[in-house]
């Protein structure tokens, strides 16, 4: 099961205060500079869940005027990567993704939310590819967007 770690830390200090989730995004994208393009907003995040959400703006746009495919998968992966770095036992463990499998689903035509989730196990062999499932749904919740993340965890070299 999932230790305490550095990241679940700042989330559950400053997601109690009025700004705080805001700055909490704002400290991923300075830590992983490429998710500031769609401006992620965390609203829950813990060991197996999380779920951020994107506005749809111009900058996130295709030239359909929906929400751009590498958008959707940029989501996904700030969902994905931040809650599996609340989940594995980092005194113990590293993780990376390994590959991400997506299916486009309808037009994102609205504000986005993903909600990631894994399971994982109480006990297992390493090194272990651990599928993170993403589902990024629109304003009205229909799913329009579903990612797997094939994370790749290995114990720490010592």
């Amino acid at each position: 099961m999932a230790t305490s770690n550095f990241t679940l830390e700042t989330w559950q200090r400053l997601s109690r205060f009025p700004l705080g989730k805001r700055l909490f995004s704002r400290l991923v994208c300075l830590k992983a500079p490429y998710f500031s393009s769609i401006r992620p907003r965390f609203v829950e995040l813990r060991a197996g869940h999380s779920e951020v959400r994107m506005k749809k703006r111009r900058s996130v746009e295709n030239h359909l005027g929906t929400v751009h495919a590498i958008a959707m998968c940029n989501l996904a992966e700030v969902a994905a990567g931040t809650m599996t770095d609340v989940t594995v036992p980092k005194a113990t463990h590293r993780w990376i993704p390994r590959g991400m499998a997506v299916d486009y689903l309808l037009k994102a035509e609205t504000d986005l939310r993903a909600i990631a989730s894994l399971r994982f196990p109480d006990a297992f062999e390493s090194p272990v590819e651990l599928p993170v499932e993403v589902a990024v749904a629109d304003a009205a919740d229909q799913v329009v967007f579903r990612a797997t993340i094939r994370m790749w965890v290995t114990p720490r070299k010592r």
